[in-house]
């Protein structure tokens, strides 16, 4: 058989927040993989280095975590009223499939000022901010994405800090435009706090949210944890992680996420699972102090079954929701009452998170929820693909 060289595909690695990705201009795909969303799959897990049984990713671009594991693509949208369109790709890392039933928040932040670096926004202005109209094709919703623009190029450097990030750059604002659609259950269960149980775990208290991301959210004390945890206090203990996903598994059935349990061999990037407790001090992953005034709750969330460094985009916003909802275990755990905002530890510092609500008699409706993050390009040109890997 004759030799085949590698092939290329344009490519720009980009930070969002705290995740990274490969991103990529839909219309720079290769022909196969625009129309066979199989040929589409195995292209993007090819470059991010998956599956791999070691799962360390050495042979692609992905960073052997959640928060690296990720493939954007973003083109020109049909869309009325909107800029592009953007999918986001979780990549398995050590198993054969590629999970589109979710978005991922940080890297929203990153969609706008790639499709600025695109040249897909039309009407950017030479100075001011750019709002960048994105419709999130997984979910089928607007994100308003506020990218300041300076001589005609995006601002990336600046003094915003995000805890997780080790160095500072230039804000953006994120606001996701009614992320529960009015005619959508907010609250699958129809209840602010279920009674879940677990076969062969037990029963606990839970609040499951659609806002953002499908999330279930525990109370930390009553599956045997403070609340502070790092990652090392989860992820090396497989006991815990299996009881996780056990649990897991049990929220999405009960919200109507998944059909069976089989549905979760496939489907690890929704829902989210999560586990709140009431504001006190604590020592960040970094070896920070934060005092425990500085919050209003502690929030721990796992995802693709591993506790999350700091804390996932999609989750803040079901976190600002249900927090800014008085009886959820998140209103709750940050001292109860009517909030706007909430400002809650996570493993790597703290964030600020809010929402706009509403109520249609008993109904609540979510207008907006918002957020600031920050992105850069760390590099762009092309990844090279082995001969043969749509085949």
């Amino acid at each position: 058989m004759a030799y085949k060289p590698q092939f290329k595909v344009k490519a720009t690695y980009m930070r969002g927040g705290t995740s990274k990705g490969t991103f990529f201009n839909i219309a720079d795909l290769p022909e196969e993989a625009k129309n066979d969303p199989r040929k589409r799959d195995k292209l993007l897990q090819r470059i991010v280095g998956s599956p791999d049984l070691y799962k360390k990713q050495i042979d692609g671009m992905g960073g052997a975590t959640s928060s690296t594991s990720k493939a954007i693509l973003v083109g020109k949208s049909d869309v009325p009223n909107h800029d592009v369109d953007y999918y986001f790709c979780q990549v398995a890392i050590d198993k054969d499939f590629v999970d589109m039933s979710g978005n991922c928040g940080n890297l929203s932040s990153a969609v706008g000022p790639f499709a600025i670096h695109e040249g897909l926004v039309d009407n950017v202005p030479e100075n001011g901010v750019c709002c960048v109209r994105i419709w999130q094709a997984n979910i089928k919703k607007t994100i308003l994405c506020y990218v300041t623009m300076e001589n005609g190029m995006v601002k990336e450097m600046g003094d915003y800090e995000i805890d997780g990030v080790a160095f500072p750059a230039e804000e953006i604002v994120l606001e996701f435009v009614e992320p529960v659609d009015p005619s959508e259950e907010l609250f699958p269960t129809g209840n602010l706090v279920d009674d879940l149980e677990v076969e062969g775990i037990g029963t606990f208290k839970a609040t499951m949210i659609t806002a953002g991301i499908p999330t279930v959210f525990l109370n930390a004390n009553e599956i045997g944890y403070k609340g502070t945890e790092l990652q090392g206090d989860i992820n090396s203990d497989e006991e815990a992680l299996e009881r996780f996903e056990k649990i897991r598994i049990a929220g999405a059935l009960k919200m109507g996420v998944m059909k069976s349990p089989e549905d979760a061999v496939t489907q690890q990037h929704t829902p989210k699972i999560a586990f709140v407790s009431p504001a006190q001090d604590f020592t960040t992953s970094s070896g920070k102090e934060v005092k425990a005034e500085e919050m209003d709750l502690h929030v721990r969330a796992l995802s693709m079954q591993q506790l999350h460094h700091a804390m996932m985009g999609t989750a803040s916003v079901a976190i600002g929701v249900a927090a800014c909802i008085p009886g959820t275990l998140v209103n709750i755990a940050a001292g109860g009452g009517e909030k706007s905002a909430v400002t809650f530890g996570h493993p790597s510092g703290a964030i600020k998170v809010g929402a706009t609500l509403s109520k249609d008699g008993d109904k609540y409706i979510v207008e907006k929820a918002s957020m600031s993050r920050s992105a850069r390009i760390i590099m762009d040109g092309n990844v090279h693909v082995p001969a043969g890997t749509m085949d």
